[in-house]
């Protein structure tokens, strides 16, 4: 065990205060799977420029068979098991624990995300937008295995770097829409300082154990629960508790853009998603190939 006084050496002037917390309950989503919610929930539709965080659960058969996504980035970042995806451009794979596939999904794609083992499969997903001049660029890919996220450790805190930068270990992965993704083990008694771009919206996600945010003074927080920062320039988190810290930090740059969003459709106006939702319909403008295509899984589980 770490020593008490045990702390990341940022320098931070002024540590960012927790305005909001939700909890993310259970609910179904895709088929049979189970989501637990936070951003893009009836509590916070957005929170720019991310408009989704999804803590999902998934055993076969149920999962995230077929479907579109125009206009925004997702994240899919397993924390058990594995799942298999596949689109209809050919790509396909199975992103195992630990691992992190970042999707831009820009004019169009049609995928499935169906479990790849038995038992019960955990990840998070989260959804970032794109800024107006980047909806209907090309899709894309970057991926990464556990083995080669960045990871760094020091005075009781770990931290694997899903993008962004901290205790010396930077991400490859590159944003379109610049942001942060950190995963961080706090041992007990140690405490974090780490910076955050003052002008960039942020929240932290509990997986596991209990932890304090933002004042010395606030209250222990559980898992399963969001907290959206404050204004400032860093945070702070202290683990008080006899158990391990478990908690991902995220933040990005505003766009400060109009939201327009159909389901898995994110456009700037009312007449681009009518747009979107015509074009997949005629199998135009990106969506070509799901005019004949069927995922592996769609036809194995007969979905």
């Amino acid at each position: 065990m770490p020593p008490a006084s045990s702390s990341s050496c940022y320098a931070i002037t002024e540590p960012r205060l927790v305005v909001r917390k939700l909890l993310a309950r259970p609910q179904h989503e895709g088929v049979g799977a189970i989501v637990r919610r936070t951003i893009g929930g009836f509590e916070l539709r957005h929170f720019d420029p991310f408009l989704a965080l999804d803590e999902f659960s998934v055993t076969a058969p149920a999962g995230f068979p077929d479907h579109p996504h125009r206009g925004f980035e997702t994240v899919t970042y397993m924390l058990q098991g594995s799942v298999r995806h596949e689109d209809f451009e050919g790509h396909k794979g199975t992103i195992e624990a630990g691992d992190l596939q970042w999707m831009t999904a820009g004019r169009g794609i049609v995928h499935s995300e169906m479990p790849a083992g038995e038992g019960t499969q955990k990840g998070l997903q989260l959804w970032i937008n794109l800024s107006s001049k980047h909806k209907m660029i090309e899709p894309r890919y970057q991926e990464m295995s556990s083995r080669d996220i960045a990871e760094a450790s020091k005075d009781g805190i770990k931290v694997r770097v899903i993008a962004g930068e901290s205790l010396g270990a930077k991400s490859p992965v590159y944003t379109r829409t610049p942001t942060m993704y950190l995963d961080f083990t706090l041992q007990p008694n140690s405490h974090l300082r780490q910076p955050i771009p003052e002008h960039w919206n942020a929240f932290v996600y509990v997986l596991e154990g209990k932890g304090i945010f933002g004042s010395a003074k606030s209250s222990p927080v559980a898992g399963h629960h969001l907290l959206l920062l404050g204004p400032g320039d860093g945070l702070e988190a202290w683990n008080k508790s006899s158990k391990q810290l478990r908690f991902v930090l995220v933040g990005g740059e505003p766009l400060g853009e109009p939201v327009a969003q159909l389901g898995p459709f994110v456009m700037n106006t009312d007449e681009e998603i009518d747009q979107t939702v015509e074009d997949f319909a005629n199998f135009a403008n990106g969506f070509e190939k799901a005019m004949h295509w069927r995922s592996e899984a769609a036809e194995r589980f007969n979905i």
